[in-house]
């Protein structure tokens, strides 16, 4: 056994039947090893020697070497926020349908867990942003991000008009349904579908991407990891927006508000199993060099 692995927090979403039936059997397989296992307290009670959580998520993994997510990326963003609070890494056995971050399929998870609670297992470091809204000189809501922060126009149908600086240089005024600031990780999601380039997770880089601009030459760019990017929601059509860190709502943005985004102190630790190939899982995901014909036949 690993010495680096003794305790393990396993976090999995509620709502999925099919993420609640691998919970059980992976606490089954981590029954016969010789490990602490303890379940988030939002699961159901997990059979003996395994123990119910008694604190909240953002505290289980305090006490833990290890934090499983059992679920799709969306469990493993939950599961990556909490655990790099912590500074405890994480490893994903994926029970959704895309599966970029939580890469142990469910037939595999004896053979898989088995070789990295061993110490066989490729680890890297991603990082994350830190947004912040300011209402005058007065933060009045903030979080985090592994994928992306993202900023929507509210209800209605005209166009959202914003402006942005980065670094104290400012950019560009832009119109449309909202804007996206992206790590490399979050670069294959919402980031991807407008238009916005693939950044291998090793590198320290942000994309910031407009939504449907009404611009065609605005287009999403590639900044430093280190910059400090702020937004603020223009005073044309009373139009407000949301903002939102890997898809969780974190308060409102109206005119004269700023939105700021800089890379945030901490870090997440990804935990792969031997073989792990960051290409290989663009290839597969994304239907790199799959026949068309091939890819289209496939059910869903």
């Amino acid at each position: 056994m690993h010495p680096k692995f003794t305790h393990i927090a396993i976090m999995g979403n509620p709502l999925d039947a099919a993420a609640l039936e691998t919970v059980a059997t992976l606490v089954d397989d981590l029954r016969s090893r010789s490990v602490a296992i303890e379940v988030s307290s939002k699961l159901p009670a997990p059979p003996a020697p395994a123990r119910h959580s008694k604190v909240d998520d953002a505290e289980l993994p305090a006490s833990a070497d290890l934090v499983i997510a059992v679920g799709g990326d969306g469990t493993m963003l939950y599961a990556a926020r909490h655990a790099s609070a912590h500074g405890v890494p994480v490893l994903g056995i994926n029970r959704g349908r895309l599966g970029f971050l939580a890469d142990i399929r469910p037939e595999e998870i004896s053979e898989s867990l088995g070789a990295v609670l061993e110490g066989n297992f490729v680890s890297e470091t991603r990082m994350l942003l830190r947004a912040e809204i300011l209402r005058g000189r007065q933060a009045v809501a903030a979080g985090f991000a592994v994928n992306d922060v993202v900023i929507k126009r509210r209800e209605t149908a005209r166009m959202l008009d914003y402006r942005t600086v980065v670094d104290g240089q400012f950019v560009n005024t832009h119109g449309g349904d909202g804007f996206i600031a992206a790590t490399p990780t979050g670069s294959t999601a919402y980031a991807l579908s407008c238009g916005g380039p693939i950044i291998e997770p090793g590198l320290d880089a942000i994309v910031l991407a407009p939504i449907c601009p009404h611009t065609l030459a605005d287009r999403p760019i590639v900044i430093p990891g280190s910059s400090t990017t702020e937004v603020e929601v223009l005073r044309n059509h009373d139009t407000d927006a949301d903002v939102s860190c890997d898809g969780e709502l974190i308060g409102g943005l109206g005119a004269g508000d700023l939105l700021r985004i800089v890379p945030a102190e901490r870090r997440i630790e990804l935990i792969h199993p031997p073989g792990y190939d960051y290409y290989s899982v663009l290839r597969s995901k994304l239907y790199w060099g799959h026949d068309r014909r091939v890819r289209e036949a496939e059910p869903e």
